[in-house]
């Protein structure tokens, strides 16, 4: 449709405006180029060649891999770091080889070394991001062909336990939506690897606050935000049906499958859940934060749609709609434009002596610039410089104080700002 033309022609532009992005796709296309598969080696064969360069904790641990065989043991130039014989090599004090035989450091993280090995089979190429779970690289599948990505999750029982959860939800998508027609990230495979959990994935482009950046925060085009939102419901219907909430909807796991093109993919099930197997009450991002999870009520699925809102709201205008530097001054963000919430729902959270005095008044916040937001003193059009109605009506159903009264992801795939 004349949407899609539109959304297309503007990525391809964009990319071509800026030099970073485009580089970067050029780089891709090339590491694809590069990544051809290989027949395996058994580990017999690689021991007795006279250029192998396995240190003497890979020489014994490579013997496992007689069943999946070897298909890369690093590059030569790759700084291999020296496996020590025992668990915990605490001598001399070095705080980069913390522990796990000198492959962790202190944090649990595995000590990434850029062109060596995973499994015998992988190449790291890159290291895509960190964060508190571990941390994702690139690399080249020596096996199959191609190019994945790669989540090491931190070598500690929380993680690992949060992971498997992640694993099992992803399989799930992998069934539920086999070609990515829902825009979700599929698996493709999990392994061990000295302690550590893999994640496999495709390896797709930048993220979508990466796109925002990239562009100096000017924002983009309704056309193309229209079109990453139907994709961002095709996600949410799926999720709606099969009652599994994201819990960390942003930008940032939001990602490009090429840089060029308008398709994207939701990632980062980390955080994910079954509606009625819930885990944490600390979750999403702040800035994205829905106004239950916030007060300390009850939550759902309807956390997504509020996340949902505050991101189109935000690749409008290129900046966050809700910038609070802590959670009193989220909710004064919230309450600026939408006013206090009713009552009702002030009285059934748990967290309410935090933000409303004991008449249910909210109580003042000043920000670190000694800024103080009054509540209802913006309405949504004056917050997103826009009067465009299908649009701002779009956006206020999804951030309604209100979760039953928020829209729903099939409700919303019908709201005239899609349609």
């Amino acid at each position: 449709d004349k949407d899609d033309l539109s959304a297309d022609d503007e990525m391809r532009r964009l990319s071509q405006k800026r030099r970073d992005v485009d580089t970067a796709a050029k780089e891709s296309e090339e590491l694809k180029r590069r990544a051809v598969a290989r027949s395996p080696m058994s580990p017999d064969r690689v021991l007795h060649d006279r250029n192998c360069t396995l240190n003497i904790f890979e020489r014994g641990e490579i013997v496992d891999y007689a069943k999946e065989g070897v298909f890369f043991t690093g590059t030569k130039s790759a700084r291999k770091i020296i496996g020590s014989l025992t668990p915990s090599p605490t001598s001399g004090g070095d705080k980069e080889k913390a522990g796990n035989y000198g492959y962790d450091d202190e944090r649990g993280d595995y000590n990434i070394v850029m062109g060596d090995h995973l499994a015998y089979r992988y190449e790291v190429v890159d290291l895509l991001g960190k964060g508190s779970f571990g941390q994702v690289v690139r690399c080249v599948d020596h096996k199959d062909g191609g190019i994945v990505a790669i989540k090491i999750i931190r070598n500690k029982k929380r993680f690992h336990q949060q992971a498997l959860v992640e694993v099992g939800i992803l399989s799930r998508l992998r069934e539920w939506d086999p070609d990515g027609a829902n825009a979700t990230l599929s698996i493709t495979s999990s392994f061990y690897f000295r302690s550590h959990l893999c994640i496999v994935t495709p390896c797709l482009s930048i993220n979508l606050y990466e796109l925002i950046r990239a562009h100096n925060f000017g924002g983009f085009s309704l056309p193309l935000i229209r079109r990453f939102s139907r994709q961002l419901l095709s996600c949410l219907v799926l999720l709606q049906n099969k009652r599994i909430i994201h819990c960390d909807l942003k930008p940032e796991n939001i990602l490009l499958c090429e840089a060029r093109k308008a398709d994207v993919r939701v990632i980062d099930f980390g955080s994910s859940c079954k509606e009625e197997e819930k885990v944490y009450t600390y979750i999403q991002s702040r800035f994205y934060r829905s106004p239950e999870v916030i007060l300390g009520s009850s939550y759902g699925l309807g956390i997504d749609m509020w996340s949902l809102g505050c991101i189109l709201a935000e690749l409008w205008t290129g900046y966050p709609l809700f910038p609070g530097e802590n959670e009193q001054e989220q909710l004064a963000c919230i309450m600026e434009i939408f006013g206090p919430p009713d009552r009702h729902l002030v009285e059934r959270s748990t967290r309410k002596k935090l933000f409303f005095d004991s008449v249910g008044k909210p109580r003042v916040t000043v920000s670190s610039k000694g800024r103080r937001r009054r509540p209802s003193s913006k309405t949504l059009s004056q917050a997103m410089k826009t009067d465009d109605e299908a649009f701002l009506d779009f956006i206020s159903r999804c951030l309604r104080w209100d979760p039953e009264r928020r829209m729903k992801p099939h409700e919303a795939i019908h709201h005239p700002f899609i349609t």
